[in-house]
């Protein structure tokens, strides 16, 4: 017994908070619970608001007090109960109960379903904004095995009751999307928004997993998350799933290299081997302490005609997959953007490893006359007490020349600037590098894939080369 609606409705025509709720309560076939940690019982009250609850929950219940939650879903070995982990907890257990409880001999037809969130709103100081998980654990076909769509959210409005209210429409959303639009993940990604302002509430990761969604990949699903506007960064790990970047980047080190990747090359792997290397000799270091990111910017995912071609953007994260990097999605063109998001996060230190043609970019006014100080403000960003950049060179293609921190040209009117932070030890030159990897262009190594040319495989690492060659990557034809 599959659900679904037919095309897709108009703006205008999009069913009322009510309609949404009184559509679930209506179906018979649709039954399930609701547990409900923070922000009161905001979702499973719209349900019962609207009429003909009593079809559809079985159980609406919170556990506020930590020792009653632990007794029902265990205890969390770091103590975070606003975490996936809880979340996670919270719907097993339910819908453990509710098959339990709910006897299939009896119910051939029931659909199950349990929605589940664990949430902190904003302090009685109004310095803390506060932020959620959410879920759904469901199935729409009662012989099916169950789907799951996992939800972060971060608050942006300022009052406890908006961030409740604003929570209970999401979850009825999010409901509705499961059981009418999970045909359509990139669709029920936008429908979670309906009655809501989207400046309101940041969703900053997203995960679907089960039978219903096992076409959907997560990663393409973190880059709509921020086509649509719905946050500016998202990031998956090696094994391709979306990660909450707010747990992985916590009190951090953090050691950042911006491109394309298209395909990642050995100057990219050189670049941050070299870069570790480095670091790995300040007295301080600890490896577990430390965080590398591949980082890709939304503007290096376009075609020609502003497009993003999905495919391709699926090659180069499963390449960068493969060797075992953290991969990380955003809408910041400017630098001082990336290590302003960072410092939201760790105090720690943070290295923007670069090569020349970046840093001239940097320091470039013209990327900066939105900001009313200008690239001064900027600097002010970007240049914070613990950030570096760590400066691989470059041959200059007339003469040959390796161009560093020591001899690259920026305009005369910034060069003071640039002296100030050259000799602040703000950016450190890469010495150690290979220099026959300096005439290594991604652009070139691309176009001898697709051209079916020889000798691009000594341009990329080994795993990249075979994984190309396995998965057909890039337009690569086997000769």
């Amino acid at each position: 017994m599959s659900i679904s609606l037919k095309g897709d409705q108009p703006f205008e025509n999009i069913p009322s908070v009510k309609a949404k709720a009184l559509k679930i309560n209506l179906n018979s076939h649709i039954y399930g619970t609701f547990a409900e940690i923070g922000a009161g019982q905001e979702v499973a009250r719209h349900f019962f608001r609207s009429g003909g609850a009593s079809g559809t929950i079985a159980k609406t219940m919170s556990a506020y007090d930590k020792a009653f939650s632990d007794a029902i879903y265990g205890e969390e070995p770091d103590h975070e109960y606003v975490s996936e982990s809880r979340l996670k907890k919270m719907l097993s257990h339910e819908v453990n109960l509710l098959e339990t409880r709910m006897s299939r001999e009896n119910n051939p037809d029931k659909m199950f379903f349990t929605y589940a969130n664990t949430v902190a709103t904003i302090d009685f100081a109004k310095k803390y904004k506060g932020h959620g998980w959410m879920g759904i654990k469901f199935q729409t076909n009662s012989k099916d095995d169950f789907s799951q769509i996992h939800i972060h959210v971060r608050f942006h409005n300022f009052e406890a009751k908006s961030q409740q209210e604003t929570l209970g429409l999401m979850g009825l959303n999010l409901i509705y999307g499961a059981y009418y639009k999970h045909d359509k993940p990139k669709k029920l990604l936008k429908y979670l928004y309906d009655h809501i302002d989207s400046e309101a509430i940041e969703i900053d990761t997203i995960n679907f997993s089960g039978p219903l969604f096992k076409n959907v990949d997560n990663r393409v699903m973190s880059m709509e998350l921020i086509k649509n506007g719905m946050t500016e960064a998202v990031m998956f790990g090696p094994d391709g799933n979306n990660i909450l970047p707010a747990r992985v980047l916590y009190k951090k080190n953090i050691l950042a290299i911006r491109g394309r990747f298209r395909p990642v090359t050995k100057v990219n792997e050189d670049m941050i081997n070299e870069s570790i290397e480095i670091i790995s000799h300040q007295e301080d270091y600890v490896k577990e302490d430390h965080l590398t990111v591949f980082e890709i910017t939304l503007s290096n995912l376009k075609t020609s005609n502003g497009n993003i071609n999905e495919l391709d953007f699926i090659h180069r994260a499963t390449l960068l997959c493969s060797l075992g990097q953290t991969v990380m999605i955003t809408n910041f063109k400017e630098y001082y953007r990336l290590a302003e998001y960072f410092s939201n996060y760790t105090q720690e230190k943070i290295v923007l490893t670069m090569g020349v043609n970046n840093l001239i970019e940097v320091f470039d006014e013209k990327y900066y006359n939105h900001l009313k100080g200008g690239i001064l403000e900027a600097f002010g960003k970007l240049f914070f007490k613990n950030l570096k950049v760590f400066l691989y060179p470059m041959k200059d293609s007339k003469d040959g020349k390796i161009i560093n921190s020591n001899n690259l040209q920026v305009d005369t009117k910034i060069k003071n600037l640039y002296k100030f932070f050259k000799f602040n030890n703000k950016i450190i030159d890469i010495f150690s590098f290979n220099e026959k990897l300096l005439d290594i262009y991604s652009e070139k190594v691309l176009s001898m894939i697709q051209n079916n040319e020889k000798g691009w495989e000594d341009s990329i690492p080994d795993a990249v080369t075979k994984l190309i060659k396995e998965k057909k990557l890039f337009g690569y034809k086997r000769s």
